[in-house]
This record gives structure tokens, sequence and C-alpha cells, in this order.
């Protein structure tokens, strides 16, 4: 049947009236075909919720917004209509829009799992020339949380790696390392660390891998790198060995405790931290205020502090006047504190009990600057998990 496909974009016009009037000539070729299906893409840029605006007299989304509502109340029950609607911010379209008889159903597309990812790897490589040793189920398993353009970005990285090299096959290697491009950047070869610089960096991405090793709620390491990638001076890549939809607490506290791994090992070779720590204390102060204002999971209760709204011009959230007092938000900062203090204690007592392992860990990074799960794993042996 008849396919008509346009954007939420192509209806906004500087002139008022104009939109409208494209809705009522698309809505019209589709009852000329009596069957038809009506795609509109990225319909959240006419259809966001209707208020009190900040943006004048233009008021040409308003009106294209209602002749949208009032085409689709005039499709009959036997006509054979159906009008699709795509959006990546569902939660911000007009509630007129969603009532039934409207668009009333709803299919979320969420991000591919393992399997999925293999699929639309498989889609992607086929006119790319692949050597014999190329495992696309690992490639998979190695890319958690990636979109299908996130999957496009990491095969035409790794062909454009095995052009730059000169071969005529793109090889499981190219593949690994271009999900490290696409997840942290390129490698900055030329950013050379100094002596003492690589010294800490190599402690720091130690601490990190050792604690999450040590914690049987944390994630494998893949792979701990020295070599600059990005902003970031090192990194210590984790995947996890299976797709998990919901976390528990102790894998919060977990993950903040690896987080802050770098930091303590820092602490406890050099007698101090660097500037190295700050993402992720930033990233640990996060899981941390989210666990006790949305998650529950503190002594405060099952209870959700804090509400967002939307500031209307700008569409960015930000967090509106607090529905709480100021006696639970002083205990909501001592909760955050507590969280963020236990895994510190968690992360300071496993890297004390280990130091030598640390150690071994360390000389070897700035010795080899990188290091692959298998040799990460042989180094550590079985001690990491006593």
């Amino acid at each position: 049947m008849p396919f008509f496909s346009i954007s939420g974009s192509e209806f906004i016009e500087l002139f008022v009236g104009v939109g409208a009037s494209r809705v009522r000539s698309l809505f019209e070729q589709a009852h000329k075909a009596k069957r038809a299906i009506i795609f509109i893409d990225e319909i959240d840029s006419i259809g966001k919720t209707r208020g009190v605006g900040v943006t004048g007299g233009h008021e040409e989304r308003e009106q294209t917004l209602n002749q949208i509502l009032a085409e689709m109340d005039g499709i009959e029950s036997g006509e054979g209509i159906i009008v699709l609607g795509a959006t990546n911010r569902p939660e911000h379209l007009d509630p007129a829009l969603l009532r039934p008889g409207r668009f009333d159903r709803r299919i979320v597309l969420d991000l591919p799992d393992a399997n999925d990812r293999e699929a639309i790897l498989a889609i992607h490589c086929r006119k790319k020339p692949l050597a014999a040793d190329v495992n696309l189920r690992e490639v998979a398993q190695r890319t958690p949380g990636f979109s299908g353009a996130d999957i496009a970005n990491v095969v035409n990285e790794a062909a454009l790696l095995a052009a730059r090299r000169e071969k005529t096959q793109i090889f499981q290697s190219e593949f690994l390392e271009s999900i490290e491009k696409v997840l942290l950047g390129p490698e900055k070869k030329s950013h050379l660390l100094s002596k003492e610089e690589k010294k800490i960096a190599a402690y720091h991405e130690s601490g990190h891998a050792l604690v999450s090793s040590s914690l049987p709620e944390s994630e494998p390491v893949r792979k701990i790198s020295i070599i600059s990638r990005g902003m970031a001076a090192g990194y210590t890549l984790k995947t996890a060995s299976e797709e998990k939809k919901l976390r528990t607490k102790n894998e919060f506290v977990a993950e903040i405790a690896t987080l802050l791994g770098g930091m303590i090992a820092e602490a406890l070779v050099f007698g101090q931290s660097s500037t190295g720590a700050s993402n992720d204390l930033k990233v640990a102060s996060k899981i941390a205020r989210k666990m006790v204002k949305e998650y529950g999971m503190s002594p405060l209760g099952p209870i959700v502090f804090g509400e967002k709204e939307e500031l209307a011009f700008l569409g960015q959230e930000f967090e509106s006047a607090r529905n709480y007092s100021e006696e639970i938000a002083a205990k909501i900062d001592a909760e955050v504190a507590k969280i963020i203090k236990e895994g510190q204690e968690k992360a300071r007592q496993i890297l004390s009990e280990k130091r030598n392992l640390l150690e071994k860990i360390a000389v070897r990074l700035i010795e080899k600057e990188t290091i692959e799960k298998e040799e990460y794993e042989e180094l550590i042996g079985i001690a990491a998990k006593a």
C-alpha cells in the first residue's frame, strides 16, 4: 500500500498556517489512496506539550499540532489508514496526541542485546572483506549499550584501521581496537606522559582493575592501558559477562569502590592523589546521589526526592524547587557521603591487603603500557578473588 513519509521539521515554517496546510495535504493524499500508511518522523518537533509559551506570538507549531489532531479524529474506522510516529523523547509529547484513537499504541525500540548486536554486525559486514579470525560474537559481547549506529561506526572504524595498515582484510584486532576508539576516542600517541605521570597513571589504573577483580559484584576487566585516548590519560575497560536490565545496591557500591580504586591506589603509593581522579569522583557522586534520591537504596526509605521539569525554551531538564525540607536535604547529603565512604573503605581494604599485587600490575603496565584480559588474569591468578 502507499507509504507517506515525512519529518516533523518539514511542517515547521516561519509563516503561520503553512504547517497546518501541509498536514491537510498529506492526509488528503492518504484519503484518496483509501489504504495507506503515514509515517511522521521526529514527531516531538511539532507534538510537544502545549502550555504557556516563551516564544512570543509564533503559533505555527501549535497550529500544526491542532491540525494533526483534527485529521486523526477524521479517520473513520472503516478506512485503512495507519498513522505512525517516531521520537526518542516520548515524555515530551502532548497528552492529546496519546489519547485513544490517535497514537494510542507505544512500541519501545530498546538498545540491542548481544544476539541483536551480532545480527546487526553481520549486516554491516556483508560487503567488507573479513579475515578468517574475525569473531563477530566476541565483538557483540564487548559492545553492551551500543546502538545500531554505534555498531555501524565500529565496523567503519575497523575498515579504516585495516586500510591505514595496508591490509586487504579486516582482522579481529582492528574490530577490538575500533571499539575502544568509538568508546574513548583515538589514541594520542603524540601525547607522551612524563616518567612521573606515567607511574601515577599506572598505579591509578591498576587500582581500578584490582578492586574490580576483587569484588564478585563487579564486571570482569578486559583491558588496562596508560596510552592516552580522548580526554583520559589511561583507562580500564570492563565488559559485562551478561546483559543486565536490573542492578542491585551491592553492584552500585562495587562500582563506586572500583571508581575510587584509582584515587586510593595513588594515596597509598604516593601519599596524595592527583587530578586524574576528577571524573571518577564525579561519576561516583552521581551514582550515590541517584541511589538515595531515585532508587530508594538508603535508610531514608523508598521515596523519590526531587522532581524534574523541562525548561520549555531550551529543551533541557533541570531540577525544580525541592519537594523536601532542609532537614531532609541534610540527611540526603549525609547518606550520599556514607555510600561514598563505604565504597572508599572497600577499595582501601582491598588495595592495602593486596599491595604486592598492585605493585606487580603497575610495574608490568609501566613496562608494556597495555595489558589484555588474558595477561591480566594470569598476572593476578586467583589471588584477586581471595
